[in-house]
């Protein structure tokens, strides 16, 4: 009885979320479309220029587009809209709001800033 228990508590715990994970993640992949910024698994940015069958065609720079299969792509950039309060305006009015975008990542891994330094402290 207690190796069932642990065979169920396995299975909910470790390969149930990997396999909806998985499921996520192809699905996001197939879901591409030209236009959509994206983050490869090795880090590179880039906007998604045509897709063909399990091929992507991605432009990391204006005028520069690579191939690559449609696996290697981790995850998709979002832009965001937040406001920045001013404390003054353009006018010398208190409060003025302006709108900055940027882009998140999905899901991406928190890093510390130490992490990877090879340089030794004396």
């Amino acid at each position: 009885m207690p190796l069932i228990l642990l065979v169920v508590v396995f299975y909910f715990l470790l390969i149930r979320p990997q396999r909806k994970r998985q499921q996520e993640q192809v699905q996001m992949q197939s879901n591409l479309t030209p236009g959509t910024r994206v983050m490869t698994t090795t880090g590179l940015f880039a906007t998604v220029s045509a897709v063909e069958d399990d091929d992507l065609i991605l432009e990391i720079a204006p005028g520069v587009q690579t191939r690559w299969i449609k696996a290697s792509i981790g995850r998709v950039v979002t832009p965001v809209e937040e406001t920045v309060e001013n404390e003054d305006g353009e006018d010398g009015t208190p409060g003025v709001r302006d709108s900055v975008t940027d882009e998140t990542v999905n899901n991406a891994p928190e890093r510390r800033g130490d992490e990877g330094s090879t340089n030794t402290k004396s």
